[in-house]
């Protein structure tokens, strides 16, 4: 799965879109206060997490998008 399917895939689990942010392809406005995040990292891993009061606190680092994907959508749905 990639990171548009795993949007399509959420919204078939009727995820509430203010639980998530996926970088470049869900990204809530305005900004919740606290949701789990997916996005590319500095090195070209993936990193999964939780955003809670202003601070991006990372859960898991995958090598992959489908690893990263699958995580994201195992934590929500």
């Amino acid at each position: 799965m990639d990171v548009r399917e795993l949007r399509a895939a959420l919204r078939a689990a009727h995820v509430p879109d203010g639980y998530y942010w996926i970088e470049g392809v869900h990204e809530p406005a305005p900004t919740p206060t606290d949701f789990m995040y997916l996005r590319r990292i500095e090195d070209g891993a993936w990193e999964v997490g939780a955003y809670e009061r202003g601070t991006c606190h990372p859960v898991a680092r995958h090598d992959d998008e489908t690893a990263a994907c699958d995580d994201l959508f195992r934590q929500l749905a």
